[in-house]
């Protein structure tokens, strides 16, 4: 007979004997803690502030900036605000960071497919590749494209003429571009083609339609054709503008300037490993027994691997591949390095010249937490409708 136990049917009194009540009683202290913590800080924080009369808040938001912003993806002038300077800082960050996950992703599926290529050299390529960037800080990935670009191409007067109109220097990359007012309407079109695609993709399992649209020639035919919708509609021209020399420098195209060429030539080439090695080891997930399967039917290797062995490691490769999503996005901030304007060079610049130093980090902490937030929210569903359900 145990002396302690609570006769039968009764619960345990309010005594520190009762594993309920101790547990609430330490999370109520940890808790209690932290917020004195927490309090202590702000309190001491905001008293420095006060005596070295610093002001608090983000109205300097609302203040002129008064410095010049390299790149700007929307329009802006030393004389508009804080907030329109972070605003372009973020807009260059979100830029870099979709077109890395977009190429990187692609060039990434080709490394991890080609390592396990029954290519001997091809392979071999591969996997030298992988081990040689991985093993390297992306820091001095940045450095040395940056080192490539603006000490070792020539001048624009003997540029590099890499294919017609397409033209590498020390300024950058110059590539033409296509303007005028039917731009409008052929990107509205693009915007709904790859919306289409996206709405097919996702009810494909239960709708013919659907999957008659995402087979690989209507999709094709899809995003040529609303485009090209978009712009007949609008009934506007468009112009090839092609890049020519015109004295030191090349005028019309479009030119990359060689801090975003370098950082963004050294998170595809540093990221594309990554995700090469999450392919091939979700490529290697799936049993030995689908390869054999599939080959039995007589599909040929690039078959088997496109419509069998990939949907299955797909549920393997996602959510790591979120992961590699999240690193590209976080190491873009290392364009501070090489004078790229990005959200954390234009914060540095604003807080420097406010001295608005809590704020302007957390603005930083904010925007990058909002992006990487939405990325996981976006992979975590979409991870949800590729698994395995059991029935």
């Amino acid at each position: 007979m145990r002396l302690n136990s609570a006769p039968k049917g009764r619960r345990p009194g309010l005594t520190w004997s009762n594993p309920a009540l101790r547990a609430w009683a330490w999370q109520a202290l940890v808790l209690a803690v932290l917020v004195a913590g927490v309090a202590y800080l702000v309190s001491n924080t905001m008293h420095n502030l006060e005596s070295r009369n610093i002001a608090t808040g983000f109205a300097f938001l609302h203040d002129e900036a008064g410095f010049a912003i390299g790149e700007t993806p929307i329009a802006y002038s030393p004389s508009d605000t804080y907030g329109r300077a972070i605003a372009v800082g973020l807009l260059n960050t979100l830029r870099v960071s979709v077109i890395a996950i977009v190429v990187a992703t692609l060039l990434g599926t080709l490394v991890g497919v080609a390592r396990l290529s029954q290519n001997w050299l091809l392979a071999r390529l591969a996997g030298l590749y992988v081990e040689v960037v991985r093993n390297t800080p992306l820091l001095l990935h940045l450095f040395f494209w940056y080192a490539v670009i603006t000490q070792n191409m020539p001048h624009p007067r003997q540029a590099y003429d890499l294919l017609p109109g397409v033209f590498v220097s020390n300024r950058g990359i110059t590539l033409p571009r296509l303007e005028g007012a039917g731009m409008d309407g052929l990107l509205g079109g693009l915007a709904l083609a790859i919306v289409l695609l996206i709405v097919a993709q996702l009810c494909r399992r239960h709708s013919a339609i659907c999957r008659l649209i995402t087979r690989p020639t209507n999709a094709l035919i899809v995003l040529l054709a609303l485009p090209a919708l978009g712009w007949w509609m609008t009934g506007a021209p468009i112009e090839w503008d092609v890049p020519r020399l015109a004295g030191f420098n090349f005028r019309g195209g479009l030119t990359l300037s060689p801090e975003f060429a370098a950082l963004l030539g050294g998170l595809i080439l540093y990221t594309t490993a990554f995700i090469a090695e999450v392919v091939r080891s979700g490529i290697q997930a799936v049993s030995r027994g689908q390869w054999e399967a599939a080959a039995s039917l007589g599909l040929p290797r690039r078959l088997v691997l496109r419509l069998v062995v990939l949907p299955q490691a797909l549920r393997v490769i996602v959510p790591p591949m979120a992961s590699q999503y999240l690193n590209i996005t976080k190491n873009s901030s290392l364009a501070v390095a090489i004078g790229y304007p990005d959200l954390v060079s234009v914060v540095n610049t604003t807080l420097n010249q406010t001295g608005q130093a809590i704020e302007g980090i957390l603005i930083i902490m904010a925007a990058y937490l909002t992006v990487s937030l939405s990325i996981s929210l976006l992979m975590n569903w979409y991870n949800r409708r590729i698994v395995l359900v059991e029935r």
